[in-house]
């Protein structure tokens, strides 16, 4: 095996080439998420700020960038299980380079909504789906440590290149700051796509892992493991589990985009929430890695019932604390799940239904979960401005939590169908 200089290694074996793809998608989502997922209230603000528009005529834009990325992804998966993936991530990071490019011609109401459903067109085929698929692909038995470190680069990238861009738009408007942006987004993942992913393990004659490929008595190389679509995506696990992540993601993401107010209104201080924010973000990248190491230990669908039990846990002392110290602390609490549960669900859906149509089965739960990720931020808003506060917006994200632990605890054992199927295989 090469590196990817392409130079022989003598002596000691290379190490497995899944972890370059590793580290391939680590970047590539760095970049995205630093100039898509946590920079849209930014780019909003900018909008806001430089056009005048109000935020009542605003409100939904964000939202479409979520809806096109949910409908977009389905497309995605299709494309991606029957070609090179490499293909879909450089025309996604096109087509997100376009949109910021062209944010400074954004003047008019249509314009900016249509700002946001290219950039989301554009994010969906460069980050989640694509680069949780790649993982999969190259790991089985490392799977979890492999997602660990690849999604870190979603932390990773609002905690670096946010504020790059925040400074960007500072200095030189959403316009002057376009092209340097689109520019990051370009050379962050083009380049990299081509130099460190490969489709497959497969393709670089191994399987996953690093094992040798499967194949059947005459030679013939297997296809990968799995469950037919039809039959996964109407079974009771995924049905369960897809609901049950809607309300994780409406409380997870309702609470992160309302963090930041809570804790400065209840202390006074922009730098105390500036903090708050940090430590939360700080907390996913420590609690993912660490999360990625236990689950070879322990069972996952145990661990993510666990985690959702302590995101509600996290939500219901938002909606009670008042005090710095305490609001820091919770914060970090409120961290350790954020990072694993975005990570749970790639890795049970691969866990449950195989490879066979990952892609798709993953595509059509992101699909579904942006109706959680789009509505949190407006019903905790909503409730906020109703009631003159936080406490009961915090406290009803919290009972979504504990829904979503009960679909998913009624959903059963993780590999159930893989197990039926395998059984039914030996007995025929």
């Amino acid at each position: 095996m090469t590196t990817p200089s392409g130079k022989e290694t003598r002596g000691k074996p290379p190490p497995f080439y899944g972890w370059y793809v590793v580290a391939g998608v680590f970047i590539v989502m760095t970049v995205c998420a630093g100039l898509g997922f946590y920079n849209l209230s930014v780019y909003l603000k900018a909008f806001i700020s430089s056009e005048g528009f109000s935020v009542a005529a605003t409100s939904g834009a964000t939202a479409c960038f979520f809806v096109a990325s949910g409908i977009t992804g389905i497309g995605v998966a299709w494309f991606i299980e029957r070609y090179d993936p490499r293909w879909i991530i450089t025309a996604g990071a096109v087509v997100s380079a376009a949109a910021i490019l062209l944010a400074g011609y954004v003047h008019t109401i249509w314009q900016l909504y249509a700002f946001y459903v290219v950039f989301g067109s554009g994010y969906a085929a460069t980050a989640l789906i694509p680069g949780t698929t790649l993982v999969a692909r190259w790991f089985a038995r490392r799977r979890s440590i492999a997602l660990s470190i690849a999604s870190t680069g979603l932390s990773l990238g609002g905690i670096i290149l946010t504020p790059v861009s925040v400074r960007l738009i500072d200095a030189n408007g959403i316009g002057g700051a376009g092209p340097w942006l689109a520019a990051i987004f370009i050379v962050g993942v083009i380049p990299v796509t081509w130099a460190f992913i490969r489709p497959s393990p497969q393709s670089m004659g191994v399987g996953p892992d690093g094992d040798e490929i499967r194949r059947d008595e005459t030679g013939v190389e297997l296809p990968p493991d799995g469950i037919d679509f039809d039959i996964a995506v109407a079974s009771r696990f995924f049905l369960l589990f897809t609901a049950g992540y809607i309300f994780v993601m409406m409380a997870q993401v309702g609470a992160i985009a309302h963090q930041f107010r809570l804790v400065s209104m209840r202390t006074g201080s922009d730098d105390t929430a500036a903090l708050a924010i940090a430590v939360m973000a700080g907390a996913s990248i420590v609690g993912r890695l660490a999360g990625g190491w236990a689950l070879a230990w322990m069972s996952s669908r145990f661990f993510v019932l666990g985690l959702i039990v302590t995101q509600a846990v996290a939500l219901s002392l938002y909606a009670a604390l008042h005090g710095q110290t305490a609001l820091i602390a919770n914060a970090a609490l409120f961290g350790l799940t954020v990072g694993n549960l975005l990570m749970m669900a790639p890795l049970l859906i691969a866990e449950a239904f195989g490879l066979k149509a990952y892609g798709r089965l993953y595509s059509v739960n992101q699909f579904f979960m942006t109706l959680g990720v789009a509505s949190g931020p407006a019903l905790i808003g909503i409730l906020e401005e109703t009631t003159g506060g936080y406490d009961a917006s915090f406290f009803l994200v919290a009972a979504g939590s504990l829904l979503a632990f009960g679909l998913i605890a009624a959903a059963g054992p993780v590999g159930r169908l893989m197990e039926q199927q395998t059984g039914d295989t030996a007995h025929d």
